[in-house]
């Protein structure tokens, strides 16, 4: 493990708690066909842990970062998954449209929403946002795929990238909307993770109209 990674996890693991980390297995679960762990630290000892790693390590570049990012990745550990994430989020404007790869195996293996929501609103949004005019039409063609994905979870994650920038009066509604109604359309998966994508249109829908009330789906 990297010197960065180590410190992460050491720093998780000794704000933890077996009280917090009972919470949240009840709250979070593993996920349909996902067993995870918890240390139970909470979101602001991650983030602290994460922030604190970077003043360690200033001078971490694109590669160290999405490198980091896997390594914590790797073990199925709720609080390590989640600090992959808010390190990308940190970092965002490093990222490349090429980086969706690797964003897409997150999204893929996370299956909780506590994740997901995090990685396509606030790591895949703003990356989307900082790209130029070629690198965002590539980027949105791979949300595309996403929302027809099999998958709820890239499902989700395509309709929910868009949030932030919709709210503030920009970002590609027509695209959005087109999306959404692919989802819509479709009949929800079995199991409890089924609505999750049909969700996510619903809580698009529900805080772009507070700021921007004349927008509708068309099927509406």
């Amino acid at each position: 493990m990297s010197a960065a990674g180590e410190f992460i996890d050491r720093a998780l693991q000794r704000e933890g708690a077996w009280y917090r980390a009972d919470e949240m297995r009840r709250e979070h679960g593993g996920g349909v066909g996902v067993r995870l762990q918890y240390y139970g630290s909470s979101v602001g000892a991650v983030r602290g842990a994460v922030r604190d790693a970077l003043r360690r390590h200033p001078d971490l570049a694109h590669d160290d970062i999405t490198a980091l990012s896997s390594e914590l990745w790797a073990e199925p550990v709720f609080e390590r998954r989640l600090a992959a994430a808010v390190l990308l989020q940190s970092r965002v404007r490093l990222l490349t449209n090429s980086d969706l790869t690797r964003i897409e195996g997150f999204v893929r293996t996370a299956r909780l929403r506590a994740l997901v929501d995090l990685l396509a609103v606030d790591v895949v949004g703003p990356l989307m946002e900082d790209l130029d005019a070629q690198g965002r039409g590539r980027a949105e063609s791979v949300l595309d795929r996403w929302a027809r994905e099999p998958d709820v979870w890239l499902r989700r994650a395509a309709v929910l990238a868009p949030l932030r920038a919709l709210r503030r009066g920009g970002g590609d509604w027509d695209r959005f909307a087109l999306r959404a109604g692919s989802i819509l359309t479709d009949p929800a998966a079995p199991g409890p993770d089924g609505a999750a994508a049909r969700e996510a249109v619903a809580q698009v829908l529900d805080e772009v109209a507070k700021s921007r009330p004349e927008l509708r789906l068309s099927r509406e």
